[in-house]
């Protein structure tokens, strides 16, 4: 199978790239490699595919007649989108942008799929879209009130795909992904930067209490989830994540234990666009996708502990946002 991966420089869609490679999967990648985050990682991520037999092209995902060309000329037999604007409070800064990467971009895929006689879409979304619903969360939990424009464009994202779907008979799985963390996560995200914060001995910024809950999911089991994503489905929502919420206070307490080290923790309110806690029902991924995650919260962050610790000389200068 030709697959096309958007976000290939990315957290997870580096590690799907890999997955998709080790299958035997002609893989073809885009990143357009902006500065959503410090870019040093991604390119980190891309020398590491470059060893492989990979390919990848510096495409933005509003580049409507870049990405036909690239569609005319490679013929892909699925399209896996993990290329989004992601982050809850950076979106209320700046929610354009979001909007155009995570929804006209979602749409000039979709679009070219139809166009060109592509039969599976892979859409990556988020659990912000359940907001504070009651939990735990199902993939029939309303998600008619996000907290965030990050939120609000990755449903408008899963609402084209249902069109798409209905319209032109699109085969679409959509998995809604919990808290992603792991070996070169972004280190925009909690678990680097707690991590990070403590290696380092520099004071760690804690919004609330501490008593929030995640739905934390390492990120090859992640991985996996969305590469069995491809298989035939008609039009479903999958929610991917551990099935154990935890508090971020016993994350820090943990990260402490491995590193060795006490963090120096600095209070501040809790962010109105962040949710109080999420916590994911899998049955569904089980029975759609025969996949539970394999990785636990405890080795999951001492392997990413141990990523930090080997690649401290790039992972300790890098910006965190």
């Amino acid at each position: 199978m030709k697959v096309l991966v958007t976000g290939c420089a990315g957290f997870i869609g580096a590690r799907v790239t890999e997955f998709l490679l080790d299958d035997g999967h002609e893989v073809i990648g885009v990143d357009s490699l902006n500065t959503a985050y410090d870019p040093r990682l991604k390119e980190w991520r891309l020398d590491r595919l470059r060893e492989r037999e990979f390919e990848s092209r510096p495409i933005n995902l509003g580049d409507r007649q870049a990405l036909a060309d690239l569609f005319a000329k490679e013929g892909f037999s699925a399209v896996i989108n993990l290329a989004a604007r992601a982050g809850v409070r950076p979106s209320v800064m700046d929610p354009g942008i979001y909007y155009e990467t995570n929804v006209t971009g979602t749409l000039n895929l979709l679009e070219l799929c139809r166009a060109g006689g592509v039969g599976k879409f892979v859409l990556a979304s988020t659990s912000s879209l359940y907001g504070d619903a009651e939990r735990p969360f199902t993939e029939e939990t309303p998600t008619d009130r996000p907290r965030s424009p990050y939120a609000a464009s990755k449903k408008a994202a899963e609402l084209l795909c249902y069109t798409y779907h209905q319209l032109h008979g699109l085969d679409v799985t959509i998995p809604r992904y919990f808290t992603v963390y792991g070996p070169a996560g972004r280190p925009d995200m909690s678990i680097f930067r707690f991590i990070r914060w403590i290696a380092e001995g520099e004071p760690l910024t804690l919004y609330g209490d501490g008593r929030q809950e995640r739905d934390f999911t390492y990120v090859d089991d992640v991985a996996r989830a969305t590469v069995a994503a491809l298989r035939p489905a008609g039009f479903e929502i999958v929610n991917v994540g551990s099935d154990h919420p935890v508090p971020l206070a016993s994350v820090i307490a943990l990260i402490e234990g491995l590193v060795g080290r006490k963090a120096n923790i600095e209070r501040h309110p809790a962010d109105p666009s962040d949710v109080s806690a999420t916590w994911a029902v899998i049955e569904k991924a089980k029975r759609l996708l025969g996949w539970e995650p394999q990785v636990s919260l405890e080795d999951g962050l001492q392997r990413t502990v141990t990523w930090y610790m080997d690649n401290r000389e790039l992972a300790s200068v890098l910006n965190l946002g």
